[in-house]
């Protein structure tokens, strides 16, 4: 019997090109994918799940599966606070782990960005350190935790700045060292698939390590 991916985050930039991942590997028989809405896709392999995550305690049941991809993320703009924010690249995050934990699953791949730190004085980046802590101390076989630098791809939502750095990447990437270069969202989905499937450790995995997988 084939093994079940539980997605969190599946309709952002890194779960959309995870899931066509997903979908042709033949080691999943289920991609179970936790969403607001449908994504409007067909696939044998898709289940969704359909919630507003507002009652937690009850959707926790329903984290059963082998590996989890948590591709959970906004930002502050997006989500309209800095505790909206949280609510969801933090706490539904944590929540989405510890529900997986008591569920026996046994694998946890999340994003995280570069220069994540929970004793940063930035607010996006020490939310995103403390997510990391939170997310680590759980009892998983394996937990990897990707921290990639300014994401490349199609994007459903226009994020100006981040179109204006995109560019500046892209030009003066020759420059740039490994470890901050710009990154495909596709070689992140790459990088989680590969890494939930592989015997080397869990861990924090960098921009450059990252990018190997292209």
């Amino acid at each position: 019997m084939g093994k079940t991916a539980i997605v969190f985050g599946a309709s952002g930039l890194i779960g959309s090109q995870l899931l066509p991942l997903l979908f042709a590997d033949d080691q999943y028989d289920l991609v179970l994918v936790f969403t607001r809405k449908s994504l409007g896709i067909v696939a044998s392999k898709l289940e969704e799940i359909i919630t507003d995550f507002k009652d937690l305690d009850e959707l926790r049941k329903q984290v059963k599966g082998d590996v989890v991809f948590c591709c959970l993320g906004t930002t502050i703009k997006t989500a309209g606070s800095e505790k909206a924010f949280r609510r969801v690249d933090f706490e539904l995050v944590r929540w989405a782990a510890v529900a997986a934990s008591e569920n026996k699953v046994k694998r946890f791949l999340v994003v995280s960005s570069m220069g994540a730190d929970a004793d940063s004085k930035n607010f996006y980046l020490r939310t995103k350190g403390e997510m990391e802590l939170a997310v680590s101390a759980l009892n998983f076989e394996k937990c990897v935790i990707l921290r990639p630098s300014m994401l490349l791809g199609p994007r459903k939502e226009t994020r100006v700045g981040e179109r204006i750095g995109q560019g500046f990447m892209v030009v003066f990437g020759i420059f740039i060292p490994a470890k901050y270069k710009a990154i495909q969202a596709a070689t992140v989905a790459k990088a989680m698939v590969i890494s939930a499937a592989d015997d080397n450790p869990g861990g924090i995995m960098m921009n450059d390590q990252i990018r190997r997988f292209r």
